[in-house]
């Protein structure tokens, strides 16, 4: 049995942050029951890359999941809705701070329709503060952060990192925070209100570079592929390909230097701790980087993997897909659609015992394709009723 079976998701979340957290629940066994505009559904539907007109985007966080078409502007449909909140543990929504209040749909009233619900709002600056009610984007809470500040190359503009961290970030927070407030509810039987910003988030991930600023009163610059305070920490060129290198600490260092027959870089005073490599790096990395063109990936990896230093290829997605860690971690899934045809995502990252591996994973759902599933075996409506909501435009 999975940890969140029998927990069921009410989700009004669309694009990625939201749907990337309820993804990640229904790996975890949680019923996912996605509400979508009727006919036009949620946006990333309309995002590419495309596959036989479907949306590899939307499936690569949405498979697996029951979608249900329910216009939430109709009177209807938030009497619909709410009967839902009724029967479920957890409601998601990522929409602009205000929204849920303005369709009637605020945690107060909520909560006192179900007292023992979760409800989790996903938003760019959160339910509070002067910009809590701003739009908001994966690249604009980077670059609002500071994300972007530290990310790139000294004499190059700021540069976005290359998946969208905002957002998923997000989502990670989300389920955190969900997963919290499910264990506070077994021992108090009440729910309560998850509040994430994406902007909270990219300020807890920024690592150590709030700390650094107060090191020394200056903003921390962008450092390439080099680790801002560990030395050498970075991608070198070598003679065909680019190799990531770690010497984490000075016991790597005196393992390097003997791999390469160079104690004199070991008992140069300038290079003897990390603190003096990091502050005498400028002079150091020009050698590395020459000695490192002298020889082929594949030869730097065998001579790293013989003295057991951290090294990998800079691989790309082609590459890594088809790693035998990757394979034997289950970590690349098929997932079948009905007209997108075999596409190959992400699989579950939290691997435990109660969980057990498959190789493929349900498809992705057509917009309202489970309605009449959930409304019938849900809220028991009949199929004439069912007929006249459709044809009164509320699902």
């Amino acid at each position: 049995m999975k940890p969140l079976e029998n927990i069921k998701i009410l989700d009004l979340t669309r694009v990625l942050a939201g749907p990337y957290a309820t993804m990640l629940m229904q790996e975890l066994g949680a019923e996912v029951i996605k509400v979508e505009i009727p006919e036009t559904g949620d946006d990333a539907r309309y995002f590419g890359p495309f596959r036989n007109g479907k949306s590899a985007y939307f499936l690569s966080i949405n498979r697996g999941k029951k979608s249900i078409s329910l216009n939430m502007k109709s009177p209807k449909g938030i009497e619909i809705l709410l009967e839902l909140v009724k029967k479920v543990d957890i409601v998601t929504e990522n929409f602009r701070p205000g929204t849920m209040e303005k369709l009637g749909l605020s945690y107060e009233r909520l909560k006192e329709i179900n007292p023992r619900l979760i409800f989790a709002s996903t938003s760019g600056f959160g339910q509070t503060g002067p910009e809590s009610r701003k739009p908001a984007y994966d690249m604009l809470v980077q670059a609002m952060s500071g994300m972007m500040s530290i990310t790139g190359w000294t004499d190059k503009p700021p540069t976005r990192v290359g998946a969208s961290i905002g957002d998923l970030g997000a989502g990670l927070f989300t389920v955190i925070g969900i997963l919290a407030a499910l264990h506070q509810r077994n021992s108090t039987g009440e729910g309560q209100r998850v509040d994430v910003a994406m902007l909270d988030c990219q300020l807890s991930l920024l690592e150590n570079a709030i700390v650094r600023f107060q090191t020394d009163g200056k903003s921390p610059q962008p450092a390439g592929n080099q680790h801002p305070t560990i030395t050498p920490f970075q991608v070198f060129r070598t003679l065909d390909d680019y190799l990531a290198v770690s010497i984490g600490n000075d016991a790597m260092w005196k393992t390097f230097c003997q791999t390469i027959d160079n104690l004199d870089l070991f008992n140069h005073p300038n290079y003897k701790t990390n603190r003096d490599r990091t502050a005498h790096r400028n002079e150091l990395l020009p050698e590395l980087e020459q000695l490192f063109q002298t020889k082929t990936n594949a030869q730097w990896c065998e001579i790293l993997e013989n003295v057991g230093l951290p090294h990998s290829p800079v691989n790309t997605i082609e590459k890594i897909i088809d790693h035998p860690q990757v394979k034997a971690r289950n970590m690349i899934v098929e997932t079948d659609d009905k007209s997108g045809g075999t596409i190959r995502v992400a699989g579950n990252p939290i691997k435990m015992s109660s969980i057990s591996e498959e190789k493929s994973r349900k498809p992705v759902p057509e917009i309202g394709e489970n309605t009449v599933e959930i409304l019938s075996d849900l809220l028991g409506y009949t199929e004439e009723q069912i007929a006249k909501l459709k044809e009164d435009g509320v699902l």
